[in-house]
């Protein structure tokens, strides 16, 4: 008959309760080392599992179409862009807002806000500059021909995206106040020209941008919570602003107010509207 199987542990041991005790106390450190051991590998599988579910999430988030909304350690501040925003028409419907279309000194501009696709018609430079601020993929029309030197195809396409960054900033900077890389702070109470009381903000930036050395300070109005005037440092350190504007003349663009056409500005933003259908091929050729 075939013989049971005997283990090392077992063999060597008497029959005496020394003996037993002793092997079962070394048989129950093994079973507590391996019960560890399992304990440890199911720990390390879900520790690496919860990691490929948050490296999923950032970037499900880098690449969403919606606003991401990085929240400054300023609590003061933050409560003043809370009323600001939803005095604007709240950020659901910003978010919703599907194309704009504006002028800004002598460009046109086309932004699909929900695919980062941009046309920027440049007359001055008889250029058409039709770019993804997202991939920095695109073309150029110069003189009515498409660009194929992709040497300069790529830094026109370039040019143009931080052409956007500027003029978009001119028209929906109020809705940008706590993006990722923005710095927030509250500075003070002030008046404004009208004499209306106002909270004042100071916007600086972390790596973000073309200029991420300048500096802003915004005066919301305390009344109606919005921005009416600001104040552009070139660089951080400025005591004295390069200049002081208003941001007025708020004006019901879709489901959003916007501020353009503002009295006294030459630069723009101008004539603005938005849309939800446009051409599909206005963003892929002339």
């Amino acid at each position: 008959m075939r013989q049971p199987y005997i283990s090392i542990d077992e063999a060597t041991i008497g029959n005496n309760n020394q003996d037993i005790n002793l092997y079962n106390q070394i048989r129950f450190k093994k079973k507590e080392k391996r019960n560890y051991f399992c304990l440890k590998e199911s720990i390390k599988k879900m520790i690496m599992k919860n990691i490929f579910k948050v490296a999923l999430l950032v970037i499900a988030i880098i690449f969403s179409g919606s606003s991401v909304l990085a929240q400054s350690n300023d609590k003061k501040a933050n409560a003043v862009v809370k009323q600001m925003v939803t005095a604007m028409g709240g950020m659901e419907n910003y978010d919703a807002t599907h194309f704009i279309q504006w002028d800004f000194v002598n460009r046109k501009l086309l932004w699909n806000k929900w695919t980062g696709d941009v046309r920027i018609e440049n007359p001055s430079a008889n250029q058409v500059t039709l770019v993804n601020i997202n991939t920095l993929k695109g073309k150029v029309y110069e003189n009515g021909a498409l660009v194929q030197d992709e040497t300069k195809v790529n830094g026109l396409l370039e040019k143009g995206k931080a052409l956007w960054i500027n003029d978009s900033y001119w028209l929906v900077m109020p809705w940008k106040l706590q993006d990722p890389g923005v710095n927030l702070t509250y500075v003070k109470t002030d008046q404004l020209p009208n004499g209306a009381a106002a909270d004042v903000l100071q916007l600086t930036f972390n790596a973000v941008g073309v200029t991420p050395e300048n500096k802003y300070w915004l005066y919301v109005d305390k009344e109606d919570h919005l921005i009416k005037q600001w104040a552009y440092y070139q660089n951080f350190k400025d005591s004295e602003p390069k200049f002081l504007k208003p941001w007025n003349n708020y004006q019901k663009a879709g489901n959003i107010l916007l501020s353009f056409d503002r009295p006294n500005e030459n630069v723009g933003p101008k004539n603005v509207t938005v849309n939800t259908k446009m051409d599909s091929s206005l963003f892929t050729g002339l």
